[in-house]
């Protein structure tokens, strides 16, 4: 199989696994328990905690172990919600799905809700944010970058805009987590997810600034300093921990090299097949290319190049199974047609130039079919 949708998930690192298996044979006590089984699995815990705040740049007691980036995402717009005044919320129009069923959540009990449209390069910019802000205004997400298009967002200047409006800032790193720093300078939580950078699946973690008000979402035991119940995943935690220290020590070389075949799959799609179009501004983390194919549909283009063994995506793996365009490319104003016939290829690190080579004769030849060349 040639894979070609890392946005999705990635494969898990061989010695990522390898971390992991102690937690999962030997020492596979709940670390929540006093004895001598627990204390072992506690400090595998802590370990990766201490690791992970310090490749993020925050302390070890402003990160909480989650499922992933969807529960992340979850507990911090409700939870901010649940500890803050105001009724408002703003979420740009182009976030996760985890974000935007949120908020609409949050209506169901009252809050009102700005949805942020980009600009048509997929850019959520810092005065469309300042503009949406209220006085009553709760909580603000805008992801880090974004999961169909790759286009990175002004984190930063939406950050101050927040912070001088006192406004609870939420950015969703699941994209950009081992490839981006992390902006924890710049927003009041962040969350990741840990199968994103060839960790284990069903784990993630949210960072939370000290002092911030927010509220749990699930109730329980006292882990998590009280704020998320439920039994820590020790073999998960390590497992993300050296993740996540391979993908930032590596992120240099990896970007470098994925960038170069990404590029080079752009350029030989857009000059060898008409009608071939790149959404999205130039500004995009390395391996995103979301194209569309006039005369095509982004599905039946799917399943072309997967009877192909060429494993690609029509967005965002979240919201597979639900035949529907995309929202992220239908805010930023693109027709219906464009936005029907988009596919999204992301690349990473285990891929090779001949399998960019083998992609692009198979996608011609699909999208041949498809128009009835």
């Amino acid at each position: 199989m040639i894979y070609f949708d890392n946005a999705s998930t990635t494969p898990l690192d061989k010695e990522v696994l390898e971390a992991m298996l102690p937690y999962l044979t030997d020492n596979f006590g709940n670390p929540s328990s006093q004895h001598g089984a627990g204390r072992a699995a506690a400090l595998g815990v802590l370990s990766a905690r201490d690791k992970i705040a310090a490749l993020i740049g925050c302390k070890a007691e402003e990160v909480f172990f989650t499922s992933g980036g969807t529960e992340a995402g979850n507990w911090a717009l409700k939870g901010a919600c649940a500890a803050n005044r105001g009724r408002h919320i703003v979420v740009s129009a182009i976030e996760h799905p985890a974000l935007i069923e949120s908020a609409k959540d949050m209506q169901k009990f009252g809050f009102e809700v700005t949805f942020v449209n980009p600009d048509k390069d997929g850019v959520i910019r810092a005065e469309y944010i300042e503009k949406a802000i209220r006085a009553d205004t709760a909580f603000c997400a805008v992801m880090a970058a974004n999961n169909e298009t790759g286009v990175i967002q002004p984190v930063e200047e939406i950050g101050e805009v927040c912070a001088a409006h006192g406004v609870f800032y939420y950015s969703d790193c699941v994209q950009t987590a081992g490839i981006l720093p992390f902006p924890v300078k710049s927003c009041t939580a962040l969350g990741f997810s840990s199968h994103k950078f060839y960790g284990p699946k069903g784990f993630g973690a949210l960072y939370i600034k000290e002092g911030a008000g927010i509220a749990r979402l699930i109730s329980g035991g006292n882990q998590e300093r009280g704020l998320r119940g439920g039994t820590t995943n020790a073999a998960a935690a390590v497992g993300c921990a050296v993740a996540l220290e391979r993908a930032v020590n590596g992120a240099a070389d990896n970007n470098k090299r994925i960038k170069r075949l990404r590029d080079k799959f752009v350029s030989e799609v857009l000059g060898s097949i008409s009608g071939a179009q790149l959404n999205g501004g130039e500004n995009r983390l390395p391996a995103t290319a979301n194209i569309s194919f006039d005369g095509c549909d982004g599905e039946n283009l799917l399943f072309l190049l997967d009877l192909n063994g060429i494993a690609v995506s029509t967005g965002s793996a979240c919201s597979a199974g639900a035949v529907k365009k995309s929202h992220v490319l239908t805010a930023m104003g693109l027709p219906e047609g464009r936005v029907k016939s988009a596919v999204r290829f992301t690349f990473g690190k285990y891929n090779t130039e001949e399998e960019v080579e083998k992609t692009i004769a198979v996608l011609k030849k699909s999208v041949e079919k498809i128009r009835g060349c």
